[in-house]
């Protein structure tokens, strides 16, 4: 059984933490006794939930602007002390092929999914390094070590963050500093919704993704999958013959998952909503 106590009193920034798997997380720390810092692009849900639960903190914060990420960190530490865990957990995932993909929507996925997470990594390091202490947890996604028709774009970042978050690994080697990457599933919030899960593959609940989370703060690691199963296929396909691994994901479904088999009316409030239409 994982001893949580190393979590109590530990600030913790988590970006995105208006909903989904961002509130689930400040949610669950809170309750083993973090202090939390949730920013959210969405000014009107943050407060809304933050308020709603009582977090010592909660403001916009927009993570493709270094300015307003800077004074956030700030405000943090001169409201709740030192950053001890920054979660970089913002981001988006519209769907669709990538020709009908307009250019302000590949921009907004990497802006978000990739700069945003470079930037909030860069300004966490300053911070971390001369105390010699601190980790930084970067949600990827198990589509970062896989490949999804519909998703290219959104693929591509989670590449991007993966290969982030080891070559800091190793950069920081032996300076105190920890760095994470989680690789959830489809997970059951709104960036999920209208979408079928490939079969085999049931979509987590954000709590579970919160718990791995908390299991890494106390119990540092590379990188954690959820949900197991899931994990696994993932990691097999990556294992077997380009072709054999690629007819198993269409067995599977996820040709089709993100592209035809996607309920329009059932994703369109997401979609319009990350798209800023």
């Amino acid at each position: 059984m994982t001893d949580f106590s190393g979590v109590r009193g530990k600030v913790v920034v988590i970006t995105g933490g208006a909903r989904g798997i961002g509130l689930a997380t400040a949610t669950a720390l809170q309750a083993l006794g973090a202090k939390i810092a949730i920013g959210d692009i969405d000014e009107t849900t943050v407060k809304e939930s933050g308020a709603a639960r009582g977090f010592e903190l909660y403001d916009r914060l927009d993570v493709t602007d270094q300015q307003s990420f800077e004074a956030f960190l700030d405000e943090v530490e001169r409201r709740l002390g030192p950053v001890d865990v920054l979660i970089n957990n913002a981001g988006i995932m519209p769907t669709g092929r990538l020709v009908d993909e307009p250019d302000t929507i590949t921009r907004r996925i990497l802006d978000i999914n990739v700069y945003g997470v470079i930037l909030g990594s860069k300004l966490a390091i300053a911070r971390m390094l001369p105390r010699g202490r601190g980790h930084v947890i970067n949600i990827a996604s198990l589509a970062g070590e896989t490949h999804i028709p519909g998703l290219a774009t959104y693929n591509a970042s989670k590449h991007a963050v993966l290969g982030f978050t080891d070559t800091l690994r190793e950069e920081y080697r032996g300076t105190g500093l920890r760095f994470s990457s989680v690789l959830p599933t489809l997970t059951k919030t709104e960036l999920g919704s209208g979408v079928t899960p490939p079969k085999l593959l049931r979509p987590a609940e954000p709590e579970e993704i919160a718990d791995a989370i908390a299991k890494l703060i106390v119990e540092p690691r590379s990188k954690v999958r959820v949900t197991t199963v899931a994990g696994v296929i993932s990691q097999l396909v990556g294992l077997l013959p380009e072709a054999v691994g690629d007819a198993l994901g269409r067995a599977l479904g996820a040709q089709t998952a993100f592209l035809d088999d996607v309920d329009t009316a059932g994703r369109k409030a997401y979609e319009s909503r990350v798209r800023g239409d």
